[in-house]
C-alpha cells in the first residue's frame, strides 16, 4: 500500500492529516501507532473508503483507491474496534452472509466459513447464537469475517481492546498464522507490547503527521537510554548514590528508578548501591523499548 501526501481537513479548519506519506510492503505486518486524536482513525477511514480525503493519493497493491474504488475495496478487509455483527445470528451464518455481499457463491462461502472458523478456533461455536460468545471469541469472529473475501490487505483497528492477556496472546497466534499465509496486515493498537511482538515495521503518527517510520529493529536501536526499577530491602537512605551518566529517583521508601545510557555496565550500578548500603531484592525494566520510543517521539512532536 502506498500513501502519498494524504490530507484531511474537517469543517475547513481542523487538519486531521497534514500530508501523510507511508509505504506498507506486500506481506508485511505493519504497526500504525499514535495517541488518541493523532489521525489514525481518519487515515484508516480514508483507506477503507469511509472518510473522504481532502487531498493526496492512496494505492492498494497498485490499484488507485479513488479512481478504482470498488476494485481497491475488494483487496481489503477491515476489523473495526467495535463489535458490529448481528448478535442474533450464528457465527457460520455471519460469515456466509458477509461473503454473499461480495458475490461469493454459496457453496464457496460455506467452504470458506468452515475454514476460517477452524483457523479462528471457533468451529465448535459455529451454530450457537453470536451473543453467547465471549469477548475474545467475538473478536476472533470479526477477524474470520474479514478474511472471508480473501483480502490481500487486512486492517485491524485495536483488535484486542478490552480482552485479557491470555485471550490477547491467542489472537496474536491467529494473526501470525494469517500473516504467514501471505496476507499483509496493518495493526493499530494502544498495547505497545503487542506491536513490538507482532510487527516488523511501524509508523508513529501524531498531530496529523508521521513523526517516525521504518523497520522496528532500526527504530528501537536508536534509543540511547534505558530504564530499570529496583526493589530494595529495607528503607532507602536519605541520600542516594551518585552514578556518573545515570539519573536515580526514589519512587517510594523501597523502590528506586534509574535512567542510564544504553549499554552502561550494571556492575557499576550495583557497586554504587552496595557502597550506599542498598540491598536489591529484584529489578525489572522500566518499560518496553517501543513504549520508550513512542513517548519520546510523541512528546517531541507535541513540543
Amino acid at each position: 500500500m502506498e500513501i502519498r501526501d494524504l490530507r484531511k481537513t474537517y469543517d475547513n479548519r481542523t487538519e486531521a492529516l497534514k500530508g501523510v506519506s507511508l509505504t506498507v510492503q506486500p506481506g508485511d505486518f505493519f504497526a500504525l501507532l499514535g495517541p488518541n486524536g493523532a489521525g489514525k482513525s481518519t487515515l484508516i477511514g480514508i483507506v477503507c473508503s469511509l472518510v473522504n480525503a481532502s487531498g493526496g493519493q492512496v494505492s492498494i497493491f497498485g490499484v488507485d483507491r479513488f479512481a478504482r474504488r470498488e476494485e481497491a475495496m475488494r483487496l481489503l478487509g477491515l476489523v473495526p474496534q467495535e463489535i458490529n455483527f448481528n448478535l442474533f445470528e450464528q457465527p457460520f451464518d455471519v460469515l456466509v452472509n458477509y461473503a454473499g455481499f461480495y458475490g461469493v457463491p454459496r457453496a464457496e462461502a460455506e467452504r470458506r466459513a468452515e475454514e476460517q472458523l477452524k483457523l479462528a478456533q471457533l468451529w465448535e461455536k459455529a451454530r450457537v447464537m453470536g451473543r453467547t460468545l465471549s469477548g475474545g471469541m467475538k473478536r476472533r469472529l470479526m477477524i474470520a469475517r474479514a478474511m472471508m473475501t480473501s483480502p490481500k490487505l487486512l486492517i485491524l483497528d485495536e483488535p484486542t481492546a478490552g480482552v485479557d492477556i491470555e485471550i490477547r496472546r491467542g489472537m496474536w497466534k491467529l494473526l501470525r498464522e494469517i500473516n504467514a499465509q501471505g496476507t499483509t496486515i496493518i495493526l493499530t493498537t494502544h498495547y505497545l507490547e503487542e506491536a513490538e511482538n507482532l510487527c516488523r515495521n511501524l509508523a508513529i503518527i501524531d498531530h496529523g503527521r508521521i513523526c517516525a517510520q521504518g523497520p522496528m529493529r532500526e527504530l528501537l536501536a536508536k534509543l540511547d537510554v534505558e530504564g530499570f526499577v529496583f526493589d530494595a530491602e529495607g528503607v532507602l537512605p536519605a541520600t542516594l548514590p551518585v552514578i556518573e551518566g545515570a539519573v536515580l529517583r526514589a519512587e517510594d521508601d523501597h523502590t528506586l528508578a534509574i535512567e542510564m545510557p544504553r549499554g552502561m555496565d550494571l556492575n557499576r550500578v550495583f557497586a554504587a548501591f552496595q557502597q550506599a548500603g542498598i540491598t536489591v531484592r529484584s529489578m525489572r525494566n522500566r518499560s518496553n523499548r517501543l513504549e520508550e520510543l513512542f513517548v519520546r517521539l510523541t512528546a517531541k512532536d507535541a513540543a
